[in-house]
């Protein structure tokens, strides 16, 4: 290869932004993020409402380094926590350089997703439209929500995905790719997601705790990873806490002789070991915590700032 040609091959700009996914709860946030990435970063769950911090996906597409910011789902908050998950997934839009507004092409411009679309319009960025689940309803029903939706907000671009499938994601990515300012990469190549491998860890727990217990254990439980051992053997050590608020929560996280944890445990240890690529020895503990969701220390340990009103 001449010195043209290897300078012709080599990118001349490089691109690099962040990209705020809002919707509200369920709309498919994470799993596009983990579509985008390639790899599982974020949590996903059939509970509303369980991605609480901005965790990151970074996408490499080409020269350019897409940095995902992962919201909470936005919802009409209650509880504190509530406010403290809103706050966080506004402030997200405003700072990134591009916001999608995700909507689920099956319930369409329900309420939450109308109020949404008319704060959206507060944010100065640019605002791309992604409509997701589109395999679950008729064409003409997609047109009339997408033709809806451009004319109560001014969208640079609209998308139909299945982010579950597949269908759709790379020509998002490769747009959004196109879209985010010039700049150098923010993080390493070979770097998918700026949360802690301890953090990602407790996530996971977390998410296989929803799985097993969604009807039963409500949102006032958090998993905190307290120890990370690598052994010389190359195998990962890792001792976690899973903080419930009443003693009856933490004998539903137990189970009848321990079973339900030993099942969370195993389903988590699996795949951790997946991420990480080690053999993974993994030891859960239930505590009680009272009313952890007034301790403002709980809150910076998730990445929230805490509401004083």
């Amino acid at each position: 290869m001449t010195d043209e040609s290897q300078a012709a091959a080599v990118p001349s700009e490089t691109r690099c932004g962040f990209v705020a996914l809002i919707g509200a709860p369920n709309v498919g946030k994470s799993t596009l993020v983990n579509a985008l990435v390639g790899s599982k970063v974020t949590i996903v769950s059939r509970k509303v409402q369980t991605t609480r911090a901005l965790i990151r996906g970074i996408v490499i597409e080409g020269a350019s380094q897409v940095i995902l910011v992962d919201t909470p789902g936005i919802f009409a908050p209650r509880r504190r926590l509530d406010r403290a998950m809103v706050t966080t997934a506004w402030s997200g839009a405003h700072d990134a350089d591009l916001v999608c507004v995700l909507l689920d092409a099956k319930k369409g411009l329900d309420a939450e997703a109308e109020a949404i679309l008319t704060k959206a319009g507060s944010v100065a960025h640019r605002k791309i439209l992604v409509v997701n689940k589109v395999d679950l309803v008729p064409r003409e029903t997609l047109l009339a929500l997408v033709k809806t939706a451009n004319e109560r907000l001014a969208f640079v671009s609209t998308f139909m995905i299945s982010a579950l499938s597949g269908d759709g994601v790379d020509d998002l990515r490769r747009a959004l790719a196109e879209m985010v300012p010039p700049g150098p990469f923010h993080y390493p190549e070979d770097q998918m997601s700026d949360a802690p491998l301890r953090q990602l860890a407790a996530e996971i727990t977390r998410e296989k705790i929803y799985q097993q217990l969604h009807q039963e254990l409500p949102y006032q439980s958090t998993v905190e990873t307290d120890s990370w051992t690598e052994r010389k053997d190359g195998s990962i050590r890792i001792e976690q806490t899973i903080f419930v608020e009443r003693d009856s929560q933490r004998k539903i996280v137990l189970g009848k002789g321990g079973a339900t944890i030993k099942s969370i445990g195993a389903e988590a240890r699996k795949e951790i070991a997946e991420i990480t690529g080690a053999t993974v020895h993994l030891f859960l503990f239930v505590k009680v915590r009272e009313n952890w969701g007034d301790d403002p220390d709980r809150y910076r340990e998730m990445g929230l700032e805490f509401p004083r009103e």
